[in-house]
């Protein structure tokens, strides 16, 4: 019997969930299952968490020629089973199947944590860069209101100028004002005089 490991939903609309299973290839897409040998949730964010595998019945179907879909298949890279049964059929002894099982999880958990520093570290230089950007904007919108601060004493000072100068102007014409009235009074005796020059000269006369 040609079999298959692949994956069978099962969740509601919007929701996706699957059942890894072993299942006739002559059967139809949603037939029934000879087996459940895992489970598979996309909408769980946390690649390493979102899938479990029974790796020991699946090697047993693999042993027994059972053919993997492509999802199945890099479900099994992901958690390493694809590299055991590379090696399985390399003919490599079990205590060096998991030596080197081990090492290439160790390596693959540096990759991975290599990486969330990294999406973590163009998050920050992001925000850094949206911040810096605020800055700049701030002190553009208040460079405007600081030079029109600046400009209101100049223009107060050329308002003020003018005032001062009519203060200043105004004594002298007051000055002008007073001049000719002295001049008058100075004037007023000597006219007094020549009046009363004549006035002797008859008294002469009639003497």
């Amino acid at each position: 019997m040609a079999t298959k490991i692949r994956l069978k939903r099962i969740g509601r609309r919007n929701r996706p969930f699957y059942r890894i299973i072993i299942i006739d290839s002559r059967k139809r897409r949603d037939g029934s299952a000879i087996e459940q040998v895992g489970w598979y949730n996309p909408l769980e964010k946390n690649k390493e968490s979102n899938y479990n595998l029974k790796e020991d019945r699946i090697i047993e179907w693999l042993k027994l020629g059972a053919q993997v879909t492509d999802p199945v298949n890099k479900l099994m890279k992901r958690s390493g089973l694809a590299l055991k049964w590379h090696l399985m059929g390399q003919g490599m002894s079990d205590k060096d199947i998991e030596k080197a099982v081990a090492d290439w999880k160790k390596d693959r958990d540096k990759v991975i944590q290599d990486r969330i520093k990294a999406v973590k570290a163009k998050k920050e230089k992001v925000q850094a860069e949206k911040a810096a950007a605020n800055v700049a904007e701030e002190a553009k919108e208040e460079a405007p209101a600081e030079e029109a601060k600046e400009e209101a004493p100049v223009e107060e000072a050329k308002e003020e100028a003018p005032a001062e100068e009519a203060k200043e102007e105004a004594p002298v014409e007051e000055a002008k004002e007073e001049a000719p009235a002295e001049e008058a009074k100075e004037e007023a005796p000597v006219e007094e005089a020549k009046e009363e020059a004549p006035a002797e000269e008859a008294s002469a006369e009639d003497k």
